[in-house]
């Protein structure tokens, strides 16, 4: 299966591509989508549904996970982020792709084993559980993270489903 991780963001979108072959986790690739400050807000959501497009296009993922927004201290920053994460959601669900969506608390406590866990140690982890030589961008690095998440997430609904059938 393979899974596109979404970290949105009006500037900067990232993006994370990870393969899962049972218990497996393969990096196939990740990068950012980037919307220029200088255009108008419809213009740079445009770009966002456009680029989300293209990565979709390219990598071929059967699922998509994008990270749920959270509350910023500024309700402006905070409403245009939930714009371009609709925009994201909406180029994912036009590209007929499910879409899982988690917390950034649940990712962190996916891929570090606590909620709490700081940036370079999400970084870090997703460089171990993908055997990357390098750090990704901190964008991709964090949609990497979504993807694993979901990655984890699938195999224990697997996990409860064997379960279940081994039940009866």
């Amino acid at each position: 299966m393979r899974i596109l991780g979404i970290d949105p963001g009006l500037r900067v979108t990232g993006f994370g591509v990870i393969d899962k072959e049972g218990a497996a986790l393969r990096y196939v690739a990740s990068g950012c989508i980037r919307s220029s400050a200088k255009k108008n807000l419809p213009e740079r959501l445009a770009a966002l549904f456009a680029g989300v497009g293209e990565v979709m296009a390219r990598y071929a993922p059967d699922e998509a996970v994008a990270e749920k927004v959270f509350v910023n201290v500024n309700p402006h920053s905070t409403l245009l982020l939930g714009q371009a994460r609709g925009a994201v959601i909406a180029a994912l669900v036009a590209g007929k792709l499910p879409v899982a969506e988690y917390t950034a608390l649940q990712i962190k406590q996916a891929v570090v084993g606590q909620g709490k866990a700081a940036k370079k140690q999400v970084e870090h982890m997703v460089m171990r559980l993908l055997h990357l030589s390098g750090a990704p961008q901190a964008d991709a690095s964090d949609a990497l993270a979504a993807a694993i998440c979901h990655a984890h997430a699938g195999l224990g609904r697997m996990a409860k489903r064997i379960k279940a059938l081994e039940g009866s």
